[in-house]
This record gives C-alpha cells, sequence and structure tokens, in this order.
C-alpha cells in the first residue's frame, strides 16, 4: 500500500461520510485515544476512526485502500507490541464494538472485537460460565485469541483460540467473512493463533464451560528460596491434574519485597485443590498463603492491580518443553539483579488439554511446549 499524504478535504469528506467517530490531531479526545497499554509506544495517527458497526469498519477500510492510508487495528488496546497504533495511518478503533451476548443454553458467547476479558467474564459469570481468557482482565479478548490465549482454565478446556467456534472478519477488500469450522475453513484455521493480519474481527463466538467458583490464589515466597521454590514448582508441575494450572513469577510485592510466587487456579472443589497442591503445602510455610475458593471472574482480576496502563514495557517470551536447572539459575541470578522493581520473570504452565489438540489443528504450534518463560522488563516514564 501507498503512502501518499492524504490532503484535509478527503479528511473532511470522510469525517462528514462516517458514522462513527472520526478523531483527527487536535481534537479533545485524540491524546487520549492514541494511547495504548504500553507506555513506551508513542505513535500520532492520522485520524482514529472509533467504529460502532461492522459498515463503520467497512467504510474505514474503504477509505483507507483508496487513499494509501495504512492502517492499525485496536481491539481491547492491551498489546504489549503496540501494533494498535501507527504514526501517520488510520487507527480502526473498535473499542465501541464491546458488547458481549450470552446464550446460556448453547453454552455459546458472542463478543464484539473491542471487548475485554472483563467485558466477558462479568457477562459470562452471570450464568455460571466461562472459557479461557488470558490472566489480566484488562486484555482484549482479539489480541489474545488471535495469538493463542494462554489463561487459566487452558490445562482444562485448551487455550482461548481452541475454544473459538466462530468469527466474522471484514477483509482488506471490505467483504464480511464468516469464519467457522465449515465456513471459510482455512481464514478460521488461520484466525486460531496465527495473529492478526487476516482482516478485522468484528465478531468472535465462543463455546463456554460450567466454570463459577475455583480454588485458587497466590503463595508468596523470600526471592532468597528463588531457586528451590522454582524447583519444587516444576516437580508439582509435572505430574499435575488438567484441572490445576500454575504459574511461577519473580517479582517485587507492592511494599517493595522482592518475591517469588505460585499463583493458582483449580478448576474444581477446595478439597480436591488441596489435594492437587499438596507438593507445595509439603515445601515450606509460604510469607503469604491466599489461597481459597473464589469466584473465577474475581481470580481474573487478582493481577489487573499490577499491570496498569502507561509503564514502559519491552516484553519478551520463549515456550520451552522442560524446566532445567541451568535455566533456572539464569533466570532467578538475572532477576537478582534487575534495575526496576516493576519488572518480573514469569513463568507459565501449559500441556494438559492445550497439548491434546494437534499441532496441525491450529495455527498456534506449540503444542509440545509445557511452559512459556515470560521476560517482563517494565519502568515507570517518571522518576
Amino acid at each position: 500500500m501507498s503512502t501518499n499524504p492524504v490532503g484535509q478535504e478527503s479528511w473532511n469528506e470522510f469525517s462528514a461520510s462516517f458514522h462513527g467517530d472520526l478523531l483527527r490531531p487536535g481534537a479533545d479526545t485524540y491524546e487520549s485515544a492514541r494511547k495504548v497499554w504500553n507506555g513506551m509506544i508513542d505513535r500520532r495517527p492520522a485520524a482514529i476512526a472509533r467504529c460502532k458497526t461492522v459498515s463503520d469498519v467497512q467504510d474505514a477500510l474503504e477509505f483507507a485502500r483508496e487513499n494509501g492510508v495504512p492502517v492499525a487495528v485496536r481491539g481491547g488496546g492491551h498489546n504489549a507490541a503496540g501494533l494498535g497504533v501507527c504514526d501517520a495511518g488510520l487507527v480502526i478503533d473498535l473499542s465501541a464494538m464491546h458488547d458481549v451476548v450470552v446464550d446460556p443454553v448453547k453454552r455459546t458467547a458472542r463478543a464484539g472485537g473491542g471487548a475485554t476479558w472483563a467485558d466477558f467474564d462479568r457477562a459470562t459469570a452471570a450464568h455460571g460460565l466461562a472459557t479461557t481468557g488470558g490472566a489480566v482482565s484488562t486484555t482484549g479478548i482479539a489480541g489474545l485469541t488471535l495469538g493463542g490465549g494462554l489463561g487459566w482454565l487452558m490445562r482444562s478446556y485448551g487455550l482461548a483460540c481452541d475454544n473459538m467456534i466462530g468469527a466474522e472478519v471484514v477483509a482488506a477488500d471490505g467483504n464480511v467473512l464468516r469464519a467457522s469450522p465449515t465456513e471459510n475453513a482455512d481464514l478460521f484455521w488461520g484466525l486460531r493463533g496465527g495473529g492478526g493480519n487476516f482482516g478485522v474481527v468484528t465478531t468472535f463466538e465462543f463455546e463456554l464451560h460450567a466454570v463459577s467458583t475455583v480454588f485458587g490464589g497466590m503463595l508468596l515466597y523470600p526471592l532468597a528460596r528463588a531457586r528451590d521454590v522454582l524447583r519444587m514448582y516444576r516437580d508439582v508441575t509435572r505430574s499435575a491434574p488438567d484441572a490445576l494450572t500454575v504459574f511461577a513469577a519473580m517479582m517485587h510485592s507492592p511494599d517493595g519485597l522482592p518475591v517469588v510466587a505460585l499463583v493458582i487456579c483449580y478448576n474444581g472443589s477446595p478439597e480436591a485443590g488441596e489435594r492437587a497442591i499438596k507438593g507445595f503445602r509439603e515445601f515450606e510455610k509460604p510469607i503469604v498463603d491466599a489461597l481459597g475458593p473464589m469466584p473465577y471472574a474475581a481470580l481474573q482480576t487478582m493481577l489487573d492491580a499490577g499491570f496498569p496502563s502507561g509503564l514502559q514495557v519491552h516484553w519478551r517470551s520463549e515456550f520451552v518443553t522442560s524446566i532445567p536447572d541451568e535455566l533456572i539459575e539464569a533466570a532467578v541470578s538475572a532477576f537478582e539483579e534487575v534495575p526496576s522493581p516493576l519488572s518480573a520473570i514469569l513463568i507459565e504452565q501449559l500441556g494438559a488439554a492445550v497439548s491434546r489438540v494437534p499441532r496441525a489443528g491450529t495455527a498456534f504450534d506449540q503444542r509440545d511446549s509445557d511452559y512459556n518463560l515470560v521476560i517482563i522488563s517494565r519502568w515507570s516514564p517518571h522518576p
């Protein structure tokens, strides 16, 4: 696509005909609208098209296509890489398209491309239902699902993309396509973990599961015990039941104490959950024990405060098939020298239902990985 400058008259004509809200530089809400979750990303689009309908998305794409304007698509706006905003282009902002409609009989949900997991969980929890949906509720459903979608329920029910049963997509040529196992099956395959380059997904459809209360929370240990805690974590998770998902994290507590945390979700009763984490209980008493029965939606929001918008973030991850002692030593040694208390190193447990989906069945191909190692470098833009 060419990037020839678009004259003011063309923008004015588009603004007059566009049924959504078109924000240009100088508008009262432009500065806040161009910002994304990662404060490191500082881009100034030529315009932000806040779409309210599928027709708005089509009109925005048509204008960009006819005028050679670069396009970025913004869903929930929580993409660490900042792909939801561009310089000198048109941002197609779906944040107003966030409705979630639940069919409790069929156990399915339709969600707009701008919905967050908070929107989704609020709607499904009212019916005692849920699906795999990340670990921070401010995350958008679109970016997480299109990239695969790790979350607390993935060992029980697979990734978010495994629970997607259909989608409505506006293609680059403006046509609206239905993607499902029986309609545009190749597109459906790509949407399930292949990223966001197949079109603008305006509606997602998910399979839901009976989930209301889980046994979950957090155990905290001093960072000095990190090597032993991570070896214990490795040993326990090797034989964990499908219902148990545990993330390990080296981080700083809200009062600045360096700690290693085990964040736990057991998709079942507290009694069965206690049996599943017996190896953790036999290790040693943690400095904080915040485990207990809780609504699944509450577990989804537990880490929200630790992932606020506006911090400078450099985020990298690598899927691994094991956690050897050498990896533990390297990770702990690195974290002991971390300059910012806002940074973290995280290990996410996969396997179980995630690994039972055929590798060629979706575009997400890390089915043989047992863990995801996540390195989160963060610092405040203000001293």
